[in-house]
C-alpha cells in the first residue's frame, strides 16, 4: 500500500498517511465503517446526493470536537435529500454515539472506521504511526466525482470551512425559505 512521508503532522511532527491521495475529479474510492448500531455505513449509502466527508483522529479531542460540531451546524442549511455529512474518526462506535448525544449532532451522520481502517487507506488519511485517521475534508458529488478535497497539514489546526462549504452551495444550493 502507497505511503506518503511528511505530508500532514501533529504538533509540528512528520507523520505517514497510508493510501493514495485522492485529488478533485478522481472517482470516489468505496468505504465501508460502522455505524453506532455496527451497521456498514457506505460511500453506496449516499449515491445520488453530494457529500461532505470529514477525516478526524478523534472527537475526543478539542479541534475534532469543534470541527464536527460547527460543520454539524453549517449542513443544516442544506437540503437533505440532496446532501449528507459524514464524520469519520477510528473512535468505537460507542464513543462516537455518546459524543452526539453529548453535542446535539443530528445534521451529519458520524462513523467509525476503526476495525479495518477502510476509509482511511482509500482516502490516504490513514496516519501509519498512530493508527488515526489524519484531519481532511472531503466533498463529492452524487455521481461520486471528487468535487473538493483539503488534506490539513497540521492536525491540530481546523479546515477550511468556507471553501468546503462553498463547494456544496454551489453543487447543491441551500434549502428553500
Amino acid at each position: 500500500m502507497e505511503e506518503r512521508k511528511g505530508v500532514t503532522t501533529f504538533r509540528g511532527n512528520p507523520l505517514t498517511l497510508v493510501g493514495p491521495e485522492i485529488k478533485a475529479g478522481d472517482k470516489a474510492p468505496a468505504f465501508s465503517c460502522l455505524d453506532a448500531e455496527l451497521k456498514p455505513v457506505c460511500l453506496g449509502d449516499f449515491k445520488g446526493k453530494t457529500i461532505l466527508i470529514a477525516s478526524v483522529p478523534s472527537l475526543d479531542t478539542k479541534v475534532c470536537s469543534v470541527e464536527t460540531i460547527r460543520f454539524n451546524k453549517e449542513v443544516e442549511r442544506f437540503s437533505a435529500d440532496r446532501f449528507a455529512a459524514l464524520t469519520i474518526s477510528m473512535d468505537l462506535p460507542f464513543a462516537q454515539d455518546r459524543f452526539c448525544a453529548t453535542e446535539g449532532i443530528k445534521n451529519l451522520t458520524v462513523a467509525s472506521d476503526h476495525r479495518d481502517a477502510a476509509f482511511g487507506k482509500a482516502y490516504g488519511t490513514l496516519i501509519r504511526e498512530l493508527r488515526l485517521l489524519s484531519r481532511a475534508v472531503f466533498v463529492i458529488d452524487g455521481a461520486g466525482k471528487v468535487l473538493y478535497v483539503e488534506y490539513v497539514k497540521e492536525n491540530t489546526t481546523e479546515p477550511d470551512y468556507a471553501s468546503a462549504l462553498a463547494v456544496v452551495n454551489k453543487t447543491v444550493g441551500a434549502k428553500a425559505a
